[in-house]
């Protein structure tokens, strides 16, 4: 078991089981030592989409949630790729959009949900720039979608 997979259980997170879906597009792509990963939305445990509007059904902790559950599928999304979470070298960048009203002002907030579980699980290889943006709808009627750029120890 890799010392990140270790880290994971210690801090009492899972990796969740992944499924496909009907996607049109790949749930990643590598370049180089580079892994993007495409956007994903938080799903809950029958593999439903988590849906919500933050500052209407939603609150920051609702969405701060559902930022952690995609950091989560992340992590899993790039462990079924490159077989190992050790191979991580560092989060280069995440992007997070936010399902908001036009009134809502508090996207990093959200975002963070992601961010703060790299930086416990992954440590300095956490560190990462970021964009946290609102959106007057994303799909499916998700509240939060985030895709990262992970770079990878090359094969």
């Amino acid at each position: 078991m890799s010392q990140t997979r270790k880290r994971l259980e210690s801090l009492g997170f899972s990796l969740p089981d992944l499924n496909r879906g009907n996607a049109s597009c790949e749930p990643y792509s590598k370049v180089a030592n580079l892994f993007f990963m495409s956007g994903q939305g938080a799903r809950n445990v029958d593999n439903t989409l988590r849906k919500g509007r933050l500052g209407d059904t939603y609150s920051v902790e609702d969405g701060y949630r559902d930022a952690q559950t995609i950091g989560l599928q992340l992590l899993a999304t790039a462990e079924r790729a490159i077989g190992d979470l050790d191979k991580i070298v560092r989060v280069v960048k995440i992007h997070g959009m936010v399902n908001a009203d036009a009134a809502f002002e508090d996207h990093p907030k959200v975002i963070d949900g992601c961010s703060k579980l790299f930086l416990e699980v992954l440590g300095e290889r956490g560190k990462h720039s970021r964009t946290a943006m609102g959106a007057s709808s994303l799909p499916g009627g998700i509240a939060v979608e985030i895709e990262a750029i992970f770079a990878i120890d090359g094969d």
